[in-house]
């Protein structure tokens, strides 16, 4: 990244930021699809294998095009540095991995997304670290949560699907207080909607396959934050080989350049609906932090420049209801990706969240009535004729 770049604004960096023209002087950005690099002689390739230069060595952990998107993705979420990974999950698994040893403990929110709770339950709690949950907007069940052996804090906020907030910046004093780290997902807002590291957050978990493309193309993950933790994640990375591949990368970058605009849009688009939503009689509850009855709603506005695109809608009926709601859609996606230019519309708990036990659910709030819909930027009035039919008929 040039100097300059850290003078523009956040939609300028989303288009201009971390691409190095080569000597063909390309307009837009090149993908590099090689596994490997050639070099000029062997004292070169001496020389770059030992650090001692830098340049490519092999596409593993050194490509042109992960690297423009990492370069990028750091500069709007104001971190000195990103990694880049073959997932999102991925992104957490190396973080993990590179951060934490046998008898360290994290910390995280009960409303995290199933597979994540997986990792941490399933695999990293038979390698000897432990998890404990907690409300997410409970400061003090943190507090209370935290031991001497706690080293990373790990958050989703908004959380997925019931859009429940926590105060960033009181989380961070409270991590670096007990000598923790303080993670961040923030796939659901995106540095244009919310930049976690600028309230305190040492890191920013993106499953890239969501908004950062923004078209359902490909899969992605990184991880954003000071070089001195990233170091330790490249080395995972490097070593294990959950890398990106440049073809995704390249996908990403050209996504982030209408990063901005999207999400303006998406974020409008959800609000309205969610409004909408909320006085169908069909509907016992919306859950998104837009609206002014989320209990959230205050800590949203300060902390977050926009309420996002995903929100969840209890319904009449449980899971039949949940279901015939869905079932009577004909143009929205039935999925359990979002970020999406598309409507998508999923059953949380047989999908997303299906892997959880019943009292993990019932404890995350995920009840058999809820759907969660990420709204798209389709016209509004097409989204809401799409759910008014299985809406209506459920009513009655």
């Amino acid at each position: 990244m040039e100097p300059h770049d850290l003078d523009w604004n956040i939609d300028t960096l989303a288009i201009r930021s971390g691409h190095q023209r080569t000597h063909e002087q390309e307009h837009s950005e090149p993908i590099f699809p090689t596994s490997s690099f050639v070099y000029g002689s062997a004292a070169e390739a001496a020389r770059k294998f030992a650090g001692d230069e830098p340049g490519n060595i092999y596409s593993r952990f050194t490509n042109p095009s992960v690297r423009t998107f990492e370069q990028r993705l750091a500069a709007l979420e104001g971190g000195e540095r990103c990694v880049a990974t073959s997932s999102g999950m991925a992104a957490i698994l190396c973080t993990a991995l590179a951060l934490l040893k046998a008898g360290d403990e994290i910390v995280a929110s009960r409303s995290l997304f199933g597979s994540t709770v997986s990792l941490f339950d399933k695999y990293l709690g038979k390698f000897g670290i432990t998890t404990r949950y907690v409300e997410l907007s409970n400061l003090e069940a943190w507090e209370a949560a935290v031991t001497p052996a706690t080293r990373l804090l790990f958050a989703e906020t908004p959380s997925n699907p019931l859009s429940e907030i926590v105060d960033i910046a009181a989380l961070a004093e409270l991590a670096h207080r007990h000598d923790a780290l303080l993670a961040i997902d923030n796939c659901f807002l995106t540095p244009v909607l919310q930049r976690p590291l600028d309230h305190g957050a040492d890191l920013v978990i993106h499953s890239a396959t969501k908004y950062l493309d923004g078209q359902g193309r490909a899969i992605g993950g990184a991880v954003v934050g000071r070089d001195k933790h990233l170091e330790e994640v490249f080395g995972v990375v490097r070593t294990c080989g959950p890398c990106l591949s440049p073809f995704n990368a390249w996908i990403f970058t050209k996504g982030l350049e209408t990063l901005a605009l999207r999400m303006k849009a998406h974020a409008a688009n959800a609000l309205t609906l969610a409004a909408w939503l909320d006085a169908h009689p069909a509907v016992v509850k919306v859950h998104y932090s837009g609206l002014a009855s989320h209990p959230h709603h205050e800590l949203a506005k300060r902390q977050q420049r926009g309420f996002g695109a995903v929100l969840g809608l209890e319904v009449q009926g449980g899971r039949e209801g949940a279901w015939s709601v869905i079932d009577a859609t004909r143009m929205l996606s039935i999925t359990g990706n979002l970020g999406d230019v598309k409507t998508t519309i999923t059953h949380p708990a047989t999908t997303t969240h299906g892997r959880l036990s019943d009292d993990q659910k019932a404890i995350a709030g995920i009840t058999e009535g809820l759907i969660r819909i990420a709204v798209g930027l389709e016209d509004l009035d097409d989204i809401r004729d799409d759910l008014a039919r299985g809406l209506d008929a459920l009513a009655g």
